[in-house]
């Protein structure tokens, strides 16, 4: 037999969430910040990101594409937040506060990333959805496509969710 799902958070506590989430995402872990990864959507099934081409992120001075660090960076950064959405859809019965406190335990334990073509754009987007989502291992499939729609690196990850 299986247990119903519980009740959604109400629609003030679900925004108390993502506002929590975003803060955190966006400005407390400061590598996002110094690569302004913003977020562009939290909704389960559908976790975007963006962030702008800007010298600091230059890996080829003479072509000036973007490093490849940091585009394993925010592939490995957009997975754990798609994670942290999809834990927060699991336990959809609790309260912002209570379900932020779940992710300090999440960490990469594997990362792999297919660099397909050139880092080249004005402005690049991510994505990241959920492949598994266990107990204690969550998995994940990451895309990142420049401001002319060019996919430029895949990656799949893995993380320790509990």
């Amino acid at each position: 037999m299986t247990s119903p799902l519980p009740a959604p958070r109400s629609a003030e506590e679900q925004a108390r969430f993502e506002h929590s989430l975003r803060e955190m995402f966006e400005r407390h872990i400061r590598f996002n910040e110094l690569l302004g990864l913003k977020i562009l959507s939290l909704r389960p099934g559908d976790v975007r990101g963006r962030f702008e081409m800007k010298p600091d992120l230059v890996g080829h001075f003479t072509y000036g594409r973007l490093h490849g660090g940091v585009i394993s960076s925010v592939l490995d950064a957009m997975a754990g937040l798609a994670l942290m959405v999809g834990i927060a859809e699991r336990h959809r019965g609790e309260g912002a506060m209570q379900v932020m406190h779940r992710f300090a335990r999440m960490g990469t334990i594997d990362l792999r990333i297919d660099f397909l073509r050139q880092g080249l754009g004005r402005h690049f987007d991510a994505t990241a959805q959920v492949t598994r989502l266990g107990g204690r291992i969550g998995s994940t499939q990451m895309a990142l496509h420049n401001d002319e729609g060019e996919l430029i690196a895949t990656g799949a990850a893995s993380f320790v969710v509990s």
